[in-house]
């Protein structure tokens, strides 16, 4: 088997506007929260609409990898996030992973021969420009304490203190931690050419959106950030992480997430992929696995037991929290609770065991 540009079919790229995983906003370097909502087709989860579109909260009708971890790690954040949609504040190792994955998709626009280190860092700063463009309220992540003042007058009015609504220039601290943050960037994406040889490579998808529905109903989506196709047929998935490396013993989750996407890949296109890649920049590691028909029919039988329980929890209302050593680097806490907090009113109906369907009001503690 090989992955080489001589041995590789080259592809069309997925033109997928949004965000990728490592999402900007996201908590989470896998799964971004709404991030395989980009792409063509309602939202990926089956959530609520998004802002603005008018289109009240709905039941979930699909699940993603990243929405089914967080149902796995608690319920009630699956809630918040799919029914409810609270926001999230961005971070910058979110965010960085945003705009590495940029980088890392649009290096296979040029030619092999160009494809090189240097180059692949001058990428960084323009796909920052470009994301920031799009998000004005991400230059706030770099913001020092004696430009609060200023960065929530820019959010009030757009986010730009020009008329054209180009954010505000950091300055003094801001701009020196903009740079560090930018630098960081650049030494992960030069870090993957010691990991893979992008000239060796023709991708056949890249960010690419997929999206099944299996015999039981249940609706499969997700985005890709690499598949590479042999000539023989055999097929590669690839996602890259900009965090490190996991200890063994917690490597199942995202080992979990690239099953997910086999599963997905096997009933789209009838072949169980040959190898599933993680590559981890934060540490400079490459992770393989290769998946057998066994192993996607038990992914399989998992995600409908854990779409089970999410359509039990849908109907009756009842999103328990589940509390881990993660729950200090929740977002909702004041919700939670956990931490004294009161979920948000409901939006769904709620339909006890015996069918009948009872007004919901605020939520007590669950």
């Amino acid at each position: 088997m090989g992955w080489s540009a001589e041995q590789t079919e080259a592809g069309t790229r997925g033109e997928l506007g949004g965000p990728g995983t490592d999402t900007a906003g996201a908590g989470t370097d896998t799964a971004g929260a709404g991030a395989e909502a980009a792409g063509p087709g309602p939202q990926a989860d089956g959530a609520g609409a998004g802002a603005g579109s008018g289109e009240g909260p709905r039941a979930p009708v699909a699940l993603s990898p990243s929405r089914a971890g967080d149902f796995m790690q608690c319920p009630l954040l699956y809630r918040f996030r799919v029914i409810d949609r609270l926001p999230e504040k961005p971070s910058p190792a979110a965010t960085r992973g945003t705009v590495v994955h940029a980088v890392l998709e649009r290096l296979f626009d040029a030619p092999a021969a160009e494809r090189t280190a240097a180059g692949a860092r001058a990428l960084v700063p323009g796909e920052w420009e470009k994301l920031l463009a799009k998000r004005p309220e991400l230059a706030g992540l770099f913001a020092d304490a004696t430009s609060d003042a200023a960065s929530d007058d820019a959010d009030r009015s757009g986010g730009s203190d020009a008329a054209d609504g180009t954010p505000a220039a950091p300055d003094g601290a801001a701009a020196e931690r903009l740079a560090t943050w930018l630098a960081e960037a650049e030494a992960l994406v030069e870090r993957w050419f010691t990991l893979e040889d992008p000239t060796r490579l023709e991708p056949a998808d890249r960010e690419l959106y997929v999206e099944t529905e299996l015999e039981s109903g249940l609706r499969l989506r997700g985005i890709i950030d690499r598949v590479d196709v042999a000539p023989t047929g055999e097929v590669r998935i690839v996602d890259y992480k900009t965090g490190k490396a996991p200890r063994p013993q917690f490597a199942e989750g995202a080992l979990f997430q690239m099953k997910f996407y086999a599963l997905v890949m096997w009933r789209l296109r009838g072949v169980v992929p040959r190898r599933l890649q993680l590559v981890y920049l934060g540490s400079g590691d490459v992770v393989t696995y290769d998946p057998g028909e066994a192993d996607l029919r038990g992914v399989e039988r998992k995600l409908l037991a854990l779409w089970e329980a999410i359509q039990r929890a849908t109907a009756t209302g009842d999103w328990r929290p589940r509390p881990t050593k993660l729950c200090g680097w929740c977002d909702h806490q004041a919700h939670c609770p956990e931490f004294g907090g009161t979920p948000p009113v409901y939006p769904l109906e709620v339909r006890p065991p015996d069918g009948a369907v009872v007004p919901q009001g605020r939520m007590e503690q669950i």
